[in-house]
């Protein structure tokens, strides 16, 4: 089976994406103390292999550009 290429060549697996949030985490703390649980939920599609960590990234920024709303529609 070829690489799935949504993630990068270390990022395969889920427990390979969590060891990549792991330390994405350790080298950014704020990713974690400003994280909503919305954030946290899409932490873990990402981990689960539902998103790339740009999807990520898309849908949290989305998410912040709308004041006062903590989880989805």
């Amino acid at each position: 089976m070829g690489d799935d290429l949504k993630f990068g060549p270390d990022a395969q697996t889920p427990a390979q994406r969590a060891y990549v949030l792991q330390q994405a985490k350790a080298a950014n703390p704020g990713i974690v103390r400003n994280a909503t649980p919305y954030t946290h939920q899409l932490y873990g599609r990402y981990v689960a292999g539902e998103l790339s960590w740009a999807q990520v990234c898309e849908l949290r920024d989305a998410h912040k550009a709308v004041p006062g709303i903590d989880t989805p529609a």
